[in-house]
């Protein structure tokens, strides 16, 4: 039987915070965490807030089956408490609306509400984030992109070092894309001890 440490794909032991990992899906198991989080008014740019939790299900069912796009569960210690997902965007719709390198890999984050307030908290996890994308050796750039409305993470974007680029439209959504290299992101952590 698989523990839940020999499932960690990554993780993160924060100061004063506690250990933040990253843990493959288990659907089954974490659909209705999941479908809390999603269908909560925080969650208004996930775009499934009036989903049955069997449309969840259906969704995270199809990204699953497709090899180049994964869903991850975020621990804080042994506490769900973020969900990420990691596609190739060269595989994805994304990859139609610029030249796509073949090392560019996207994200999605939703943050759970937060049941007790923790400063920094959403940085911590986004920079574990980061940091876990570029503990990959074939990931060159982090693609996001994120609704143009959606202030919050633009603020953690640029903070991570996220570079605009242009506004796309998708079929959801009219987005903001932008990058982010281990370079950029260097740049972005020198600034921040800086300050």
């Amino acid at each position: 039987m698989t523990t839940h440490i020999e499932q960690q794909l990554y993780s993160r032991d924060i100061l004063d915070v506690g250990v933040i990992s990253l843990r493959p899906i288990h659907l089954d198991k974490d659909i209705d965490t999941i479908y809390k989080w999603i269908t909560n008014p925080h969650a208004k740019y996930w775009g499934m807030l009036t989903s049955t939790k069997e449309e969840v299900y259906e969704a995270y069912y199809e990204i699953e089956k497709n090899p180049h796009h994964h869903t991850y569960i975020g621990m804080l210690d042994n506490e769900p408490i973020f969900l990420m997902e990691r596609y190739k965007a060269s595989e994805d719709i994304i990859g139609k609306h610029y030249h796509a390198h073949l090392n560019d890999y996207g994200m999605h984050i939703l943050v759970a509400p937060v049941k007790q307030r923790i400063p920094k908290f959403t940085w911590y996890v986004f920079s574990t984030i980061i940091n876990y994308f570029f503990s990959l050796p074939y990931v060159e750039r982090v693609v996001v992109e994120p609704d143009v409305h959606n202030t919050k993470i633009h603020i953690l974007n640029k903070k991570a070092g996220f570079v605009y680029q242009h506004e796309i439209k998708l079929a959801s959504k009219i987005a903001a894309l932008a990058f982010c290299t281990r370079e950029t992101y260097k740049k972005a952590l020198i600034k921040l001890t800086e300050k």
